[in-house]
């Protein structure tokens, strides 16, 4: 199935797997694109040289394109970029728009630039700086979201840009990517879902929760960081929403104090980044800290299997998902529904 989004990345099919921290390495993404979608690896909670590693492995798993995922806003950034330049990797992503000097970076060393958006403006904004292309998530997505649902955020995005547009929030099946093209979009980007393959490395546990879980565990919260956050509803969930301020600082710089240690961070540092993930918000200094060790959370329950202590991110469509496919025999089955269903929709009546 050629599209705007196959041409421009090279890939089989216009599927993406998002790339997820902690979640999103070499396996997943290698299986991905060996099952011919665009993998994706999250590389924000890896270090400088952790994510030259994990792009050599990745390409000693598969010949296919892939992608990374960056923070625009990192400290080291431009170190980063300069590991996918040297290392010839097809796609950067980012989750938050970089800036224009970064794009004109990567543009210029042939590397496909796609950032993540959540607002028509933000589309506008990256498109007229030179991104290739955008991948627009709805409020259904898992993770920090906004407020609009994909089938009204989508059609905007479509119309006020004139680069190809991935749409992400609330996919998982083929009926969904046809949706989606119908719409005008080039292709679906899905996280959730791959999270929940057999070539996931998250631990079995954490899966038999996510698998468990109906439309109405899948919640949205600021009180892990002061965004608004789309995930499992647990107990740790539960107790920070229920926690006064101080009990809720006590608690974050426990946190912050383990994911210092494992990340090497000063304290300085650590301020400074959960400084950086405010995006103009109103925080608490428990939020500030809590923003901060976000990977740490994620990391408890994505690496360590502790679903007690740790935050699982998730997409609403958590609660309709049953099953643990591989990364091909997902992608061939997305396809064939998508095939069927728009033989369905052109058959003559």
């Amino acid at each position: 199935m050629e599209t705007a989004l196959t041409r421009l990345v090279g890939v089989r099919c216009p599927i993406v797997q998002s790339g997820m921290g902690w979640v999103a390495g070499p396996r997943l993404v290698s299986a991905a694109a060996n099952a011919g979608a665009l993998g994706v690896l999250g590389s924000a909670t890896m270090t400088v040289d952790g994510l030259r590693e994990a792009v050599r492995e990745v390409r000693s798993r598969t010949d296919a394109p892939f992608g990374v995922n960056l923070r625009a806003d990192a400290a080291d950034a431009g170190d980063r970029v300069r590991i996918l330049i040297d290392e010839g990797v097809r796609v950067a992503s980012f989750a938050l728009a970089p800036s224009r000097e970064l794009i004109a970076v990567l543009k210029e060393a042939g590397v496909v630039v796609i950032p993540s958006v959540g607002a028509r403006r933000h589309a506008e904004k990256v498109a007229a700086w030179g991104a290739d292309a955008v991948v627009v998530q709805g409020g259904e997505g898992g993770g920090h979201t906004g407020e609009v649902a994909t089938t009204v955020l989508l059609p905007q995005v479509v119309d006020a840009v004139d680069v190809p547009v991935v749409a992400a929030g609330g996919f998982f099946d083929g009926r969904g990517l046809v949706a989606a093209l119908a719409y005008g979009a080039a292709g679906v980007a899905m996280g959730t879902r791959f999270l929940l393959t057999s070539d996931s490395t998250v631990p079995d546990a954490v899966k038999a929760r996510y698998l468990a879980a109906t439309v109405r565990d899948v919640t949205v919260t600021r009180a892990v960081d002061g965004l608004p956050h789309r995930m499992l509803r647990t107990d740790l969930v539960a107790a920070l929403e229920d926690a006064g301020r101080v009990r809720a600082l006590l608690r974050a710089v426990r946190r912050a104090a383990g994911f210092r240690r494992l990340s090497g961070l000063t304290w300085r540092q650590l301020v400074r980044d959960g400084l950086a993930l405010r995006h103009g918000k109103e925080l608490s200094w428990s939020q500030v800290l809590l923003a901060a060790n976000t990977p740490m959370l994620l990391r408890s329950a994505m690496v360590d299997g502790r679903t007690d202590l740790g935050v699982m991110a998730a997409g609403q469509v958590a609660g309709v998902i049953d099953d643990l496919p591989s990364c091909a025999e997902l992608v061939e089955r997305i396809m064939r529904e998508a095939e069927a269903t728009r033989d369905r929709l052109t058959a003559p009546r």
